[in-house]
């Protein structure tokens, strides 16, 4: 029985993608009374799916036929989809409606919807978001591009609920509306090997702020250009986030006090939040992260002390400069969520400790010159691996730097058994990869996870 009438009710609607997001979108259509039709280029036993566990669904596995849009009334595409694929280019030359999960879900959400996105930090900060949110005591729902696919909980969220929604890129180079309030935490080069160039990456970041009309806020980093240039595209409020500026109106840093100002101040003056110390996460670019939580949570309404007393206790996520272990001295991190080099950067900044530094993976064609640079001078030895690990030796080598820092291997394994044999007492063995898993993964999680068990059986 429908919860309630929908406009994709009697609908035929082609699900192009079954990972966690088609899945979703597999269960969902159903309940709004809405025909799905799931195809996917892998086979029912290449995805690991019972088809069966979806009753409300038709598979066309094995292949993507154009004949699925014979009667079609949408296609929605899950997130690692390129938009390339003929299936979705003949979609929109019949005029057919292509959208995702994330914009079914914006469209019908009943309670305030903050969205999150940026090149990196999206997750620590949609996640401390939500913690600080719930703290101030409402029911919170914490998913997106994280955590849960938000449609599976969409018929239990109340009007007086809160949402705090991760976006990508892949995302939301699809949607036309924006949620009340929206951060853009940053934008370095990223993804580029499915967006293809830098302008149509920013425009898909873009599209979290065009969409907000007057009453939006939004939420900028003061200390990232590619973030700042996108204030133009703002048509309600512009609050901002520094640890380099005092700001008017958002949170900033002075000293090492993080303060909330204007819209996102109780009172609209500078109030006190925490000391930077307070801070239990590592790195410059944690602080960053801390700071837009409490621009975002304050024009939210939330005041400081609700704010602080969640930072001092937030313990950060999994795959994020997670320590694993600390072996005969050597502390070994797990960073495996650091997809592109501007991530490692970021990384090798949090450190003032010798570092054995692990790259490699499938590389997203990102510029790697600024990292090897920078790696050559902070680490004692680098060890890469996977499928483009030969990249970053060709680049350290093509920039005459020492050839005596490198080690190439095959696998992840290889790499953990070559750090050991390079780290010394003192030492961090800092696993970075700057790359994307997928020559080897499903995902960084699971690359991540493969890591702790490696070191864990050292």
């Amino acid at each position: 029985m429908l919860k309630h009438f929908d406009i994709l009710n009697g609908r035929t609607v082609v699900i192009v993608g079954f990972q966690r997001q088609g899945q979703a979108l597999a269960r969902w259509l159903p309940t709004v009374g809405a025909r799905p039709i799931v195809t996917d280029n892998k086979t029912a036993a290449q995805l690991d799916i019972d088809p069966s566990d979806y009753p409300g669904a038709r598979f066309i596995l094995g292949d993507n036929p154009l004949e699925l849009l014979d009667g079609a009334d949408m296609v929605c595409v899950s997130g690692g989809v390129p938009l390339t694929l003929p299936l979705i280019v003949e979609a929109v030359n019949r005029k057919l409606p292509v959208t995702n999960d994330a914009q079914l879900f914006v469209d019908r959400c009943p309670a305030q919807l903050i969205g999150i996105t940026g090149s990196a930090g999206k997750t620590t900060t949609t996640t401390l978001v939500g913690q600080i949110i719930k703290a101030d005591g409402h029911q919170t729902w914490v998913g997106g591009n994280i955590g849960s696919v938000l449609l599976d909980v969409l018929n239990y969220i109340q009007p007086k609920d809160r949402v705090v929604m991760e976006l990508s890129s892949f995302q939301l180079e699809l949607m036309h509306s924006s949620p009340k309030i929206s951060a853009v935490l940053n934008v370095t080069p990223n993804h580029l090997d499915r967006h293809g160039t830098m302008q149509a990456y920013v425009e898909a970041k873009a599209q979290i702020l065009i969409h907000q009309g007057q009453s939006g806020i939004a939420v900028l980093n003061k200390d990232d250009m590619g973030s700042m240039v996108l204030e133009s595209l703002a048509s309600g409020d512009v609050c901002w986030f520094s640890r380099r500026e005092i700001v008017s109106d958002g949170a900033f840093m002075a000293g090492n006090r993080l303060f909330v100002t204007g819209l996102s101040s109780t009172t609209g003056d500078p109030q006190f939040v925490c000391e930077a110390s307070d801070i239990p996460l590592r790195g410059d670019h944690n602080v960053s992260n801390v700071l837009a939580a409490c621009a975002i949570t304050g024009a939210a309404g939330v005041a400081p002390e609700v704010m602080a007393a969640t930072i001092k206790k937030f313990k950060g996520v999994p795959h994020r400069l997670e320590t694993v272990r600390v072996l005969d001295g050597v502390t070994w991190v797990n960073d495996s969520i650091a997809t592109a080099p501007e991530r490692v950067m970021a990384a090798l900044q949090s450190y003032s400790e010798p570092l054995v530094l692990m790259l490699g993976g499938a590389d997203k064609k990102l510029p790697w010159d600024e990292l090897m640079m920078t790696a050559a001078g902070k680490c004692r030895h680098i060890v890469t691996f996977g499928r483009d690990g030969q990249l970053p030796v060709d680049v350290l080598t093509r920039l005459t730097l020492r050839d005596d820092l490198i080690t190439r291997v095959g696998t992840l394994d290889e790499a953990v058994a070559e750090a050991h044999k390079h780290a010394e007492t003192g030492d961090v063995v800092l696993l970075s990869p700057g790359m994307t898993s997928y020559d080897g993964y499903p995902n960084f999680e699971v690359r991540g996870q493969h890591f702790k068990d490696l070191v864990a059986a050292l």
